[in-house]
């Protein structure tokens, strides 16, 4: 157990400072800035780097809905998930605090600005209210869940399961960075937000409650509705 959740807590880790890190340091860089494209591709690289990694020692969770959605979908016991999301919250807060003495380096750095954070209302990218993204936030992190329980199936192609988890979440950021920063990860959330601090801490609620709804519903649509096995051929 030790060792999953020190993978939970460095896969995690490496995913808010690729994501968190690409969007801080490299989206608005002059004249090279790699956009909402970059920074959504940089989020599914890292999960699909480290699932990679370590996807054989803890699941490749790195993510609480992850987490709670494996577990209503029968994938884990319950006992499990409480020590997984605190590893998980944990390795983010880490990566939050690397990024923020790495961007604290350069003179004129102002963290209430943003720091890559998760918000809606006026601190939403787009100015997108409050329902815009709780909605956002819930179908997105459903549709994630059902993604990564289908693709790591038993009867799923074996080997493909992290490029599909990855490329899943490249294409959510696409979708959602404008509404909410995209969050669709508690702790992805909670690693920036309690560096800047302010409105971020006030809308962290949201990023949390929704996601974990979110997670659970897709995990039970998936178990309920999706897993049986089909027959043989399709033969009734």
């Amino acid at each position: 157990m030790s060792q999953r959740l020190f993978a939970e807590f460095f896969g995690t880790f490496w995913l808010v400072l690729g994501g968190c890190g690409s969007a801080i340091f490299a989206a608005a860089f002059p004249g090279l800035g790699i956009g909402f494209a970059g920074v959504a591709l940089a989020f599914g690289l890292t999960v699909v780097t480290m699932a990679y990694a370590v996807g054989n020692i803890s699941g490749a969770h790195f993510n609480p809905a992850v987490t709670i959605g494996c577990y209503t979908g029968g994938r884990m016991p319950g006992r499990e998930v409480l020590p997984y999301i605190v590893s998980q919250v944990l390795g983010a807060i880490v990566a939050g605090g690397v990024l923020y003495i790495i961007a604290s380096g350069k003179a004129g750095f102002d963290v209430t600005a943003g720091f890559a954070t998760n918000g809606y209302g006026e601190h939403s990218p787009g100015g997108y209210s409050f329902l815009a993204a709780v909605v956002a936030e819930f179908v997105l992190t459903m549709f994630f869940l059902l993604v990564i329980l289908g693709v790591t199936h038993k009867r799923a192609a074996v080997g493909f399961a992290p490029l599909a988890i990855g490329l899943a979440l490249t294409l959510i950021h696409l979708i959602s960075i404008p509404i909410t920063n995209t969050s669709v990860n508690p702790a992805r959330s909670t690693g920036v937000a309690v560096f800047q601090g302010g409105w971020a801490l006030a809308q962290l609620w949201v990023f949390w409650v929704v996601p974990l709804l979110g997670g659970a519903v897709g995990g039970w649509v998936h178990r309920a509705l999706l897993e049986n096995d089909p027959p043989a051929h399709g033969v009734q």
